[in-house]
């Protein structure tokens, strides 16, 4: 049989150029939420197409082989995935180099080793976040509710490979559009922690000994009428023109729109996670939708509620799915001047903050779906990099 060639380029399975390790098994029992410095890498660490997501860190108190502890900069694979539709089965990310945290490699890990000396590591790391190789993943997982891969399968994998000075080529151009999406996304956390810091100072430290003169206390059912999503899970699409907005951090894509406004999205259940969004936008039956009655005070409204999440939600109800009633925020109080132009200043400086987080998200999506339309063409060689020939 004639060896397969595309657009010049080899084809060749990821068992010949790459192996992948398991992790250990580390005891449950020493498995924290509390900060010990040493993460215990998980598939809640994987964003859906790929990528590290260090926003909800799982840690690890004991003992453990140290061969199991990870320097940074190594490619790793979910090979469990406990979400529905296996969204993140597969897909790979790469260890952060970060002084503050000991990364340790867990058993639903896998570890990507470069075992050919014609393979560039970037290369592959990108190759693994192509949804052609997730369906080839997902198309041979096991389980039911619970999805499950293995190293088998992934060898089995075929792709064209370019010479190495191309695979570094390609590699750089994906990482380099990361590079400047991770820096934004750096730049709105250092936003909102701004935001956040000055919120307390204004209006949390104020009342902690009590309620100043010329404050009193409000309901937040004052600000916004509370109301629920009007579509089920099934309504999102893949080429939807709206934002979706379900109880997950990540919104889908609905094809039309049933609110239109600027928004507060506290997920109903789950988490909790709290979002705002301006615009034309559908919304989940159990995300409640909180547009204010005065959208001065949009930003406020976020941030106070960001601050005081825990307690909002903290009598919600349920045994196995926990979730909160509209009663349990239209009734949070809060403490607020009753001469509400005293605070006017204040309330335009979170907005010219969360225009900058607003810029910055746009220029984010804008670059996400530059990457995300030019990685399976770069893959293929249906879009070559220009090289330069010295």
């Amino acid at each position: 049989m004639s060896e397969k060639i595309q657009n010049g380029w080899k084809w060749v399975k990821l068992g010949e150029v790459v192996k992948i390790k398991h992790g250990y098994a580390f005891p449950g029992k020493n498995i924290t939420n509390q900060d010990t410095g040493k993460v215990l890498v998980t598939p809640g660490n994987f964003n859906i197409g790929g990528g590290f997501k260090s926003d909800k860190l799982k840690f690890y108190s004991g003992d453990y082989p140290k061969e199991y502890e990870l320097q940074g900069g190594e490619i790793i694979v979910v090979m469990t995935d406990l979400s529905k539709d296996a969204d993140i089965l597969g897909y790979s990310a790469k260890i952060p180099t970060d002084k503050k945290y000991k990364y340790l490699h867990n058993q639903r890990i896998g570890l990507v080793e470069i075992i050919s000396s014609h393979i560039d590591k970037d290369f592959i790391y990108w190759l693994m976040r192509t949804t052609d190789y997730h369906f080839f993943i997902v198309g041979g997982a096991s389980g039911t509710s619970v999805m499950h891969t293995s190293p088998d399968r992934i060898n089995e994998y075929s792709f064209p490979l370019p010479p190495l000075p191309e695979q570094k080529a390609i590699a750089e151009v994906l990482s380099s559009l990361d590079d400047k999406i991770e820096l934004l996304h750096r730049q709105n956390k250092t936003l909102e922690e701004m935001a956040m810091t000055l919120f307390r100072q204004w209006f949390i430290e104020p009342t902690k000994d009590g309620l100043p003169e010329g404050w009193e206390e409000v309901r937040l059912g004052e600000f916004f009428p509370v109301i629920t999503g009007k579509k089920d899970a099934n309504f999102a699409t893949d080429d939807g023109s709206y934002p979706f907005f379900t109880c997950s951090q990540k919104p889908l894509k609905a094809p039309n729109y049933s609110f239109d406004g600027n928004a507060i999205l506290l997920a109903g259940n789950g988490d909790f996670n709290i979002k705002r969004y301006k615009g034309k936008f559908e919304a989940y039956q159990r995300t409640y939708v909180l547009i204010p009655y005065n959208s001065e005070y949009l930003n406020f409204l976020y941030l106070l509620m960001k601050f005081n999440l825990d307690e909002i939600t903290g009598s919600f109800k349920g045994s196995v799915i926990n979730y909160i009633t509209k009663d349990m925020i239209t009734d949070f109080k809060f403490s607020l001047p009753k001469d509400r132009s005293s605070i006017k200043d204040k309330l335009l400086y979170f907005d010219r903050i969360y225009d900058k987080v607003d810029v910055n998200t746009s220029q984010i999506q804008t670059l996400e779906k530059l990457r995300d339309t030019l990685l399976p063409k770069l893959m293929s060689g249906e879009v070559r990099v220009k090289m330069d020939i010295m």
